[in-house]
């Protein structure tokens, strides 16, 4: 079945569907279904399953165009167990995979439809790659693929969609696509084939070829970290137990000795270390396997342009930065006056939500990058500092979000939650960051840090007055800090 553009599909019908799904990002902007692709239908014995590629157009001011992965299952009669992802009813013409009326479903909340990738991972030969129908099954070797597990769709929130298969292996399908080659998908080969301890080992993955060869990659199969909790919740944990303990004391008579972040049951700092640790063997394991570059004085200017601009522009947005704007500006202009630093491929999206911690230790995961930025800037070298600020800024937010809940619930405790607060988040930078580094930063390394770290928090401020107004004083206090120093 070769590629085709299809006009049978009714484009409100398609609509509706995409905009009730947890993964489309355009929630609330005007906008109208554009082309529809069918890319082919997946290889294998079992129901229909045909994968399209939806173009979404942006009728609002910002506009734009984005294409989304949509796998759709077909079905003769309606099936009452998947009634909750219907998509819809129609007649599919007489060149289509099933000709007639049908009843298409999503295919990811389907467990016969998603068990016909797993199948196609499986029949494809170790170390080795095949083609089917309009796609091409890469399979890693050094795991058995267990034909026979059951699979479950991830309930959760998500820009693209997991399916388990037992407690063999997750498939991530990604929703939003571009032609070229994934970044998440090519760091986990490389690393993968390199033998990294700190990730989710690599299975297999599927991909579409342009009739030029250019790949849209669609899928990929990996490894399940059975043990694994993610790191933003264990971070949060820490934070409750460290604030339950605060609570009680500063509710009590006699609290002179009040509880601190080391002393807490659920101190975090030395999982922190642990993480610091990973994240850099991650970065020297990208440095070796990825061209590295060095960046020079021009560079350097180039770098504090982007920065100056993205802080006009999150000012003009948020009129609160205004405020601290000249303070956050003198430290670009330090950048602007070095005379150079390195550049290597990088995370580029790093937080503690983007961390696992798994019985064997702490494994970082979803080498995508910033998910709404264009492929080429996603897969260009930056500094490593980069990665590190965006944990740094984890590390803050930890605490203020907990401390949030803490405040409706027991009023007149600010002073010292706001403390312990400060405390933990001081006390989990430093050790992740000790760790990391392995020794004391050179000021070239700080200011790095520094201006990457501001760089987030101010992106942070925007994001959160558009989508979570009541969060934006978390990074607008740390925008103050660092305009302050």
């Amino acid at each position: 079945m070769s590629t085709a553009t299809i006009d049978h599909l009714d484009p409100d019908v398609l609509r509706a569907y995409i905009e009730r799904t947890r993964w489309f990002a355009g929630k609330g902007r005007d906008l109208h279904i554009g082309e529809v692709t069918r890319l082919g239908v997946l290889p294998g014995d079992g129901p229909v399953v045909v994968v399209h590629l939806v173009e979404v157009v942006y009728d609002d001011a910002a506009g734009g165009r984005e294409l989304y992965q949509v796998p759709l299952v077909f079905y003769r009669d309606p099936e009452p167990r998947l009634e909750h992802a219907l998509v819809g009813s129609w007649e599919e013409p007489a060149d289509a995979p099933l000709p007639g009326a049908v009843h298409a479903y999503d295919a990811l909340h389907d467990r016969e439809a998603t068990a016909q990738w797993l199948r196609a991972f499986a029949a494809t030969p170790a170390g080795g790659s095949r083609t089917a129908d309009a796609f091409v099954v890469h399979r890693v070797p050094g795991h058995e693929l267990d034909v026979d597990a059951v699979p479950s769709l991830y309930p959760g929130e998500q820009s693209n969609s997991s399916v388990f298969f037992g407690e063999d292996a997750v498939m991530k399908v990604f929703r939003k696509v571009t032609p070229g080659v994934n970044p998440d998908i090519e760091v986990h080969d490389v690393l993968t084939r390199a033998g990294s301890e700190n990730v989710a080992a690599l299975y297999a993955w599927l991909e579409h070829l342009d009739a030029d060869g250019s790949p849209w990659q669609l899928a990929m199969l990996q490894q399940f970290l059975r043990t694994a909790t993610d790191g933003w919740t264990l971070a949060l944990g820490s934070v409750r137990d460290l604030l339950a303990e605060t609570v009680t004391h500063a509710l009590e008579a006699d609290a002179a000795d009040q509880v601190h972040a080391r002393d807490a049951g659920g101190d975090f700092a030395g999982e922190a270390a642990r993480l610091g640790e990973s994240v850099r063997a991650v970065h020297d394991l990208l440095a070796e396997q990825f061209p590295t570059e060095r960046a020079d004085a021009q560079d350097a200017a180039a770098l504090a342009a982007v920065l100056h601009r993205r802080l006009e522009a999150a000012v003009d947005a948020v009129p609160e930065l205004a405020e601290h704007r000249d303070g956050v500006a003198a430290l670009y202009d330090r950048v602007a006056a070095l005379e150079g630093f390195e550049r290597q491929r990088v995370h580029g999206d790093l937080h503690l939500g983007q961390t696992l911690r798994t019985s064997k230790g702490w494994k970082i995961v979803d080498f995508e990058g910033e998910p709404a930025a264009p492929l080429a800037e996603r897969v260009r070298p930056d500094s490593r500092w980069r990665d590190v600020a965006g944990m740094l800024r984890s590390f803050d937010y930890a605490p203020r979000v907990v401390e949030r809940d803490f405040a409706l619930d027991h009023p007149g405790t600010d002073e010292a939650r706001d403390q312990r607060a400060a405390e933990w988040a001081h006390r989990n930078r430093n050790h992740f960051l000790t760790a990391y580094a392995g020794g004391e930063l050179s000021a070239d390394e700080r200011l790095l840090l520094d201006a990457y770290t501001a760089d987030k928090a101010v992106y942070e401020t925007v994001y959160e007055t558009r989508n979570r107004p009541t969060w934006a004083a978390i990074p607008l206090r740390a925008v103050a800090e660092i305009g302050a120093a």
